[in-house]
C-alpha cells in the first residue's frame, strides 16, 4: 500500500506542475458557465410550468460542475496510450506492482491534481458574482465530500476501464467518444438529471455516471436530503467495485493475448 501512495503522490505532484494549462482550463470553464447559465435562465424565464429544481439551484448546480468537470471520466490516459502504442507497455507488466492498482492509482492523480488547481478561484468567482449558494447545512456538507470522494474513485474505475481497452484498439479513441456521449447525457454535467423526463429517472437512477456529478452536488444543495446519505453512496459504491472487478477481468484477459510491438 505504501508504493501505491508513493506513486500517486509522485504523479499527483507531476501534474500540479501545469499551472498555465490550469489557469487556461479554468478561464475556459468560467466562459463556458456563463453561458450554461445564461440558456437555462432564459428557458426560466420562457417557461410557466413548475420545476423540479429553481432556477438558483441549477446555477449552483452549473458552477459546481464547472469546478469539478475533470471528474468526468471522458479522456485517456495520455501516457499510456503512448506505451502500448509504442511497445513500451511492456515495461509496464515488470514493475513489481500489480498492474491494475498502478493504473487506477494514476487515474486517481489524474482527476484530482487538475481539480485542486481549478477549483478554488471558480468556485471564488461563481460565488462572489453568479449567486453560488452555500452547502444547505453541516450535514449536507458533509455529504457532499463523502460522495465526491465516492465520485473519484467510481471516476477512476471508469477512466482505467477505458485505458484497458487500449490493449485491443491501440489508440482508443472511439471507446472514448462513446463513454463521454453516455456521461455527457446522463451524469448531470450537461442538463440537472432532475430536468429530465419522469420516464427516463429510472434509468438514469440505476446507471453509474450520476454518481459522479448528480449525487454529490444535490446533497450539497439539499435537494437530496442528507439522511438518504446511504443509499446513494451504496450507489457508488457498488459500481465503483463492479467497474473494478470488470476492470480487472478484461486487463487479465487481454494480457494474455498481448503482443508487444515490434517484439
Amino acid at each position: 500500500m505504501i508504493s501505491y501512495w508513493a506513486l500517486l503522490s509522485a504523479r499527483f505532484r507531476s501534474l500540479l506542475q501545469y499551472r498555465s494549462a490550469a489557469i487556461a482550463g479554468a478561464v475556459t470553464q468560467v466562459f463556458w458557465g456563463l453561458i450554461r447559465v445564461m440558456i437555462f435562465e432564459a428557458f426560466y424565464r420562457s417557461s410557466t410550468q413548475p420545476q423540479p429544481m429553481n432556477i438558483e439551484d441549477v446555477t449552483t448546480y452549473i458552477w459546481l460542475s464547472q469546478a469539478f468537470l475533470i471528474l468526468i471520466p471522458w479522456s485517456l490516459d495520455v501516457d499510456l496510450r503512448n506505451l502500448i502504442r509504442t511497445g513500451g507497455v511492456g515495461y509496464e507488466l515488470v514493475r513489481p506492482v500489480d498492474l491494475y492498482t498502478y493504473w487506477y492509482t494514476r487515474a486517481i492523480a489524474g482527476h484530482t491534481a487538475p481539480v485542486a488547481l481549478r477549483v478554488v478561484p471558480i468556485i471564488l468567482f461563481a460565488a462572489a458574482f453568479m449567486s453560488l449558494q452555500p452547502p444547505a447545512s453541516i450535514a449536507a456538507a458533509a455529504s457532499f465530500v463523502i460522495t465526491l470522494i465516492a465520485a473519484v474513485l467510481l471516476s477512476s474505475a471508469i477512466t482505467t476501464f477505458l485505458n484497458i481497452t487500449m490493449l485491443w484498439t491501440i489508440s482508443g479513441e472511439g471507446v472514448a467518444i462513446i463513454m463521454r456521449a453516455f456521461v455527457n447525457a446522463f451524469s448531470g454535467i450537461l442538463v440537472p438529471l432532475p430536468l429530465f423526463p419522469e420516464w427516463s429517472q429510472p434509468v438514469m437512477n440505476l446507471l453509474p455516471f450520476k454518481g459522479i456529478i448528480d449525487t454529490p452536488f444535490r446533497l450539497y444543495m439539499g435537494h437530496i436530503p442528507a439522511q438518504e446519505l446511504p443509499i446513494h453512496l451504496a450507489h457508488q459504491l457498488i459500481w465503483i467495485a463492479i467497474m473494478i472487478l470488470l476492470g480487472r477481468w478484461i486487463l487479465t484477459r487481454g494480457l494474455r493475448k498481448l503482443v508487444v510491438q515490434g517484439g
